[in-house]
């Protein structure tokens, strides 16, 4: 059974392969980026389906995506917290896409629950959005 830091480190390591990553959560666990609600988005995904299709969107969506500089701060059996990074392209505008993401993973029966992450939203209107702030001006 996998402790929670072996499941962060595998979910981030193996980011670009959905069917492999998706083996790794549990049947309800969910994925949630709160603060990209307040760009008029979802924050949260549930349930295997919806992840698996979230996670096999990535690559099509940011183009390179993989996590790099991965740190763990806190390492529990059942939760683990960490700082990692990421510098691609995003597909629908060509421009780069620079993250320092923040997460939490809770673990249950060796299975991922949940994943929760905080993420810089101007490194994501500036990237995904044709004319990057101005564009978050204008809504």
């Amino acid at each position: 059974m996998k402790t929670a830091k072996e499941l962060l480190l595998a979910y981030l390591e193996n980011i670009q392969n959905a069917d492999q990553v998706i083996e790794l959560f549990a049947e309800d666990a969910a994925i949630e980026l709160p603060y990209l609600e307040s760009l008029g988005t979802t924050g949260r995904w549930s349930g295997k389906e919806t992840l698996y299709n979230f996670l096999k969107g990535l690559p099509n969506t940011f183009i390179g995506f993989k996590f790099k500089n991965i740190q763990i701060h806190i390492d529990t059996p059942e939760q683990a917290f960490g700082e990692y990074e990421v510098e691609c392209i995003a597909a629908s505008t060509g421009k780069t896409y620079r993250q320092h993401y923040m997460g939490r993973l809770v673990a249950k029966n060796g299975k991922i629950q949940l994943i929760r992450e905080a993420l810089d939203l101007i490194q994501v209107v500036k990237s995904t959005l044709p004319n990057g702030l101005a564009d978050l001006n204008n809504k």
